[in-house]
């Protein structure tokens, strides 16, 4: 049996920006949420208001607890069995380093290769051709991951918040 990546300061943090950012839009817009880990962040948007929710983990112990909670969740490697284009992506990556005294089961949820940014650069290329034309990017990183190729998206920092090890963001990205 996987893990399933349990909110932790990341989860509350991104669950905030949502909270906070997506006030004042329409509740009609088509939103994914990248690696859903509990369902935390499609709860929340529920919650608010917003329908048109669905999501992806490659993780199938997820996948299943989010059906469980009423979600459209499917099994993919970031958009690898996605078609279709969304107003809202949202993705709180594993973007930690890669540390060898981590077992391998926990690395999955917390790593993001080797300098912690290989699985964003991955993400940034194919949410491109996922991503409406006015549409936006939720993405949270931490300043300890080294090496993202923005890709020429236009960055507006949301958010950020000094935890005793590392410092979290919020970004907000167009292309």
């Amino acid at each position: 049996m996987s893990l399933v990546y349990e909110p932790s300061e990341d989860s509350y943090l991104l669950q905030e920006v949502l909270m906070n950012h997506l006030k004042k839009r329409s509740k009609k817009i088509k939103i994914i949420e990248i690696g859903t880990g509990s369902g935390i962040q499609l709860e929340t948007l529920k919650k608010m208001g917003f329908k048109n929710l669905s999501g992806v983990d490659k993780n199938e112990d997820a996948i299943n607890l989010c059906k469980q909670k009423g979600f459209e969740v499917i099994w993919s490697n970031l958009f690898s069995n996605i078609k279709e284009k969304f107003d809202l992506i949202i993705f709180n990556p594993p973007y930690l380093p890669a540390d060898k005294r981590e077992d391998t089961e926990s690395a999955i949820a917390t790593s993001g290769g080797k300098n912690g940014s290989e699985l964003i650069n991955k993400f940034l290329v194919e949410a491109k051709t996922h991503l409406e034309i006015k549409g936006k990017i939720i993405l949270l990183v931490s300043n300890l991951t080294k090496g993202i190729d923005w890709e020429r998206y236009t960055k507006k920092l949301l958010v950020e918040k000094k935890l005793f090890f590392e410092k979290l963001e919020v970004w907000e990205l167009k292309v």
